[in-house]
């Protein structure tokens, strides 16, 4: 069974930048994505990424957050750039069998249709 382990959250000021790190036990040919939960929010698709590179992004990051794969470290990245007080959240990791274009929604819909890390925090400040 993958697992699947991120690192790299923390705090930072409004503006700021972070890069998240997850560390992915096993490639195979999973979509590898990220997602993120703000306290009372439902759970969020932010990034998603296919064995091709193919990305997608939601609406609220693009221009702003870079999705990419190292697959000789087996590791998944996340880099926020000006990141903003509604970025403030719980960020998972994620791998599925789907492809980046529905991989937000089924994972959202149903958690056991992927793989999950146990999340790493990130709190912006203004």
């Amino acid at each position: 069974q993958v697992q699947l382990l991120e690192s790299g959250g923390g705090s930072v000021q409004s503006g700021g930048s972070l890069t998240l790190s997850c560390a992915v036990s096993e490639y195979r040919d999973y979509t590898l994505g990220w997602f993120r939960q703000a306290p009372g929010k439902e759970r969020e698709g932010v990034a998603a990424i296919d064995v091709d590179d193919s990305t997608i992004y939601a609406e609220s990051v693009k221009g702003r957050f870079t999705i990419f794969r190292d697959n000789a470290k087996s590791t998944l990245y996340l880099e926020m750039n000006r990141l903003q007080s509604e970025d403030t959240a719980m960020y998972y990791c994620a791998a599925g069998a789907h492809p980046p274009s529905v991989f937000f929604d089924a994972l959202v819909r149903r958690a056991d249709a992927g793989h999950w890390g146990p999340g790493t925090q990130v709190t912006v400040s203004s």
